[in-house]
């Protein structure tokens, strides 16, 4: 039942989503289903992230059989593979052509306030819309982050953000300094590395995992063991693992582990982490080969987690030898590099995003910029987040488990309809 909403006008809304992602589409689908008029504004295009801010052999690093948009699983003839870049972008077009969600493109937010009566007022670049609700749905990776020491690079040294990066060709002819070993900078390092280029990899504390462990992908074991379903106030390190980097693996090729010191085998050059830059000299600080160390423990407990679901469920499962360094740091790994000297014609600064919810006038953030929520539920009535990076579980921010969480915050929005609103029906706009 649609509900008489407290202004009235072709720019205002029951619901308004901002953001056009998995998440916000998500959401739209459980509005649809339960008749609520919405929209959803998109600052780019549907997709956007997928289709520009991804390099041309991105894939997922998560199996098919994983994505699980409302009302969209995944029905390919690949279950276990990983889609790529254009693989992506067609199952979300499918899915927009699916349900037809009403959005508007092109149209960036502003400011988002409420007026004396508590309804939302939401600037943006085109025009100013009202809602009664609000939802979120812009996720946690807003602005690339470059560290301030990239302003002492040579300015004949391309510099680029792991956003921007598209293939080892659209960069000049040289060698290339990666910066950080999370998903996207190992890959990334893979890419060139598999092109034939020379690559300078500066390695943080990221961990790493393996592809597939006793005849499975580590992703079903996990699955199964239901490390997937664990919500964030239960995970031991608490709403701290929201800041922890992502384990690094590709989906590549049909997937394989990323092993560092296999690269390392095979010429790239590894450093301890970056530190800074001086008169064209690039610092690194120590810990390589712990760095190294630390990563494969990650990955060998995990195993040992496998290992003990399979015993305690009596489960038939090959065994497998476990990993062996194939590569340990030399004790004379420089700790510093002549950029010039070495031919480095370019730099990609693989070190994450930060997010940036300044156009939000509410009172709901604490000391780092974070919104208070629980499970996207914010205290201010009306206002919610989705699509967060464990925003409840692993799978929050992705096409595993938006489904679940989308569902949660439109029972919400549903409930809080029910609960303040007069019962005065009104036909329900279709956009």
């Amino acid at each position: 039942m649609n509900i008489a909403p407290k202004h009235s006008g072709q720019n205002h809304f029951s619901v308004l989503v901002v953001g056009g992602g998995q998440a916000g589409l998500s959401l739209s689908y459980h509005l649809k289903q339960e008749g609520i008029d919405h929209l959803i504004l998109e600052k780019n295009r549907i997709g956007h992230s997928w289709r520009s801010e991804r390099w041309d052999t991105f894939c997922l690093v998560t199996p098919n059989w994983q994505c699980t948009l409302p009302g969209s699983p995944y029905s390919g003839d690949d279950p276990y593979g990983f889609m790529k870049k254009d693989q992506i972008v067609e199952y979300i077009e499918q899915y927009v052509a699916s349900f037809n969600p009403p959005t508007l493109e092109g149209v960036a937010v502003t400011r988002l306030y409420r007026d004396t009566d508590d309804t939302f007022i939401i600037n943006t670049t085109k025009e100013v819309y009202t809602a009664d609700q609000v939802v979120v749905a812009v996720g946690g990776y807003h602005i690339p982050v470059v560290p301030r020491v990239a302003e002492r690079l040579s300015s004949d040294i391309v510099q680029i953000h792991s956003c921007e990066y598209l293939n080892s060709d659209s960069l000049p002819v040289g060698e290339v300094l990666v910066v950080g070993t999370g998903q996207s900078g190992c890959q990334i390092a893979e890419d060139l590395h598999l092109a034939g280029r020379r690559v300078h990899l500066c390695v943080g504390d990221a961990p790493r995992v393996a592809r597939t462990y006793r005849g499975k992908d580590v992703v079903e074991w996990l699955d199964k063991m239901k490390y997937y379903d664990l919500p964030v106030d239960r995970h031991p390190l608490g709403t701290g693992v929201r800041e922890k980097t992502n384990h690094y693996v590709t989906g590549r090729d049909g997937g394989r582990d990323i092993d560092l010191r296999k690269f390392a085998l095979e010429g790239m050059q590894l450093y301890g982490r970056f530190e800074n830059i001086t008169d064209g000299i690039a610092n690194f600080g120590p810990g390589l080969a712990k760095y190294l160390d630390d990563a494969d423990a990650v990955s060998e407990s995990i195993k040992d987690s496998i290992d003990k679901f399979i015993a305690t469920n009596q489960i038939d499962a090959p065994e497998e030898e476990r990993y062996v360094p194939v590569w340990q740091p030399p004790t004379d790994i420089p700790d510093s590099i002549d950029l010039k000297q070495n031919n480095i014609v370019a730099v990609i600064w693989c070190v994450g995003f930060r997010t940036d919810f300044s156009w939000i006038e509410e009172p709901i953030f604490d000391g780092r910029g974070y919104p208070g929520h629980d499970r996207g539920i914010t205290r201010s009535p009306g206002l919610y987040f989705l699509g967060l990076p464990w925003q409840y579980t692993w799978g929050s921010g992705r096409f595993s488990g938006i489904a679940r969480d989308a569902a949660y915050v439109a029972e919400h929005i549903v409930s809080l309809r029910e609960h303040n609103q007069p019962a005065t029906i009104l036909i329900s706009r279709r956009r």
